[in-house]
Order: structure tokens, then C-alpha cells, then sequence
């Protein structure tokens, strides 16, 4: 007997818990693309424009296919989606603000999480069974997820100031971010 992920009393039925996932990931992607925006509009013609340009193009990659999996899936998006357009360029602004090591330590703060998020996914898509597009989607997307991680990592990030602060803030606000769009 193969052991998957325990369901209990209160958890989404399957139908809810893939809903869930697809509309969490977009609104991610979503967050994620912006936040490059921001840092593109204050860092983009300096040193690291080509790097923050690269991840940018992925995010967008990855958003534009959970913009066609909702329909197909019939999952309607958060409607927390303008918070995160107005959050994650703020926070994108911020941080390249703040300087291009703080721009990289948020990339690896929101990939970090991300990471753990999409790896619990695709657990879970696993034991659902029946889900292998979306697993392959989502194992794709972890893959480059920490490439962006690695790469802000030889760009500098471990020398953020305030970096033990602003990494704990930045997935705090991530990890609430999830929590709240997978259900609103």
C-alpha cells in the first residue's frame, strides 16, 4: 500500500483541492511576474538588468499558462489578483530600492518558499492520481523556480543588508499570500 497525503475532516474534497492549486499558482506567477517588474523599472538598465530580464521572461512563461489552464479547468482566479499586482511591484520597487543584493535576497526568499510549495504539489498531485500534465507543469516550473534561487544566489543575494530580517519578512508575506489565494 503506497502512503499519500492524509486527508482530514475539513480538507477540500479533490475536485476543490486541484482548484486550489491551479488558482494559488497563478496568482503566484502572477505576484512573481510583478515583483520582476518592479525591479526591472529601477534596476533593469544596470549590471543585473539581464538576469532580472531572463527571470522575468520565465515568470511570464509560467503566468501565461496558468492564464489558459483556468478556463480549460473551469477554476476562476483570486480575487485577491489586484492586491497582488499593486503588492508585488511594490515589493519588486522596494527591494531593487534598497539596492541590487536585496533585490537578489528577495528572489531567493519567494523562491525558497515557492519551492517547498510546488514540491508539496506535486506530492500531493501524485496520490490524487490522474494529474500528470499538471504535475509535469508543476515539476517544470519548481526546476526553473530554483534556477532563479541559484542564480540571485552568484548575484549577490547572502549580501542583502538586514538579510536574516528582510528573508523572513519576504516569505512570511509569502506564505500568507498563498494561504489567503488558494482560498479567496
Amino acid at each position: 500500500m503506497t502512503a499519500g497525503p492524509r486527508y482530514l475532516p475539513g480538507d477540500p474534497p479533490p475536485d476543490e483541492a486541484l482548484a486550489r492549486m491551479v488558482r494559488v499558482d497563478h496568482a503566484g506567477e502572477l505576484g512573481a511576474e510583478r515583483i520582476y517588474e518592479g525591479q526591472i523599472a529601477v534596476l533593469g538598465r544596470g549590471p543585473k538588468g539581464n538576469v532580472l530580464a531572463h527571470m522575468a521572461e520565465q515568470e511570464k512563461a509560467h503566468k501565461q499558462a496558468f492564464d489558459e489552464m483556468l478556463p480549460r479547468r473551469r477554476v476562476r482566479p483570486t480575487i485577491l489578483a489586484p492586491l497582488w499586482h499593486v503588492a508585488g511591484y511594490a515589493l519588486g520597487r522596494t527591494t531593487a530600492g534598497m539596492g541590487e543584493s536585496a533585490a537578489m535576497a528577495c528572489t531567493v526568499a519567494v523562491e525558497e518558499v515557492i519551492d517547498e510549495h510546488y514540491a508539496d504539489q506535486a506530492y500531493k498531485l501524485r496520490a490524487l492520481g490522474g494529474e500528470d500534465e499538471l504535475v509535469e507543469t508543476v515539476e517544470r516550473f519548481r526546476a526553473e523556480e530554483l534556477e532563479h534561487r541559484d542564480l540571485a544566489l552568484d548575484h549577490g543575494a547572502e549580501q542583502a543588508p538586514g538579510l536574516p530580517v528582510l528573508s523572513a519578512a519576504i516569505k512570511a508575506g509569502s506564505k500568507v499570500a498563498i494561504w489567503l489565494s488558494e482560498r479567496f
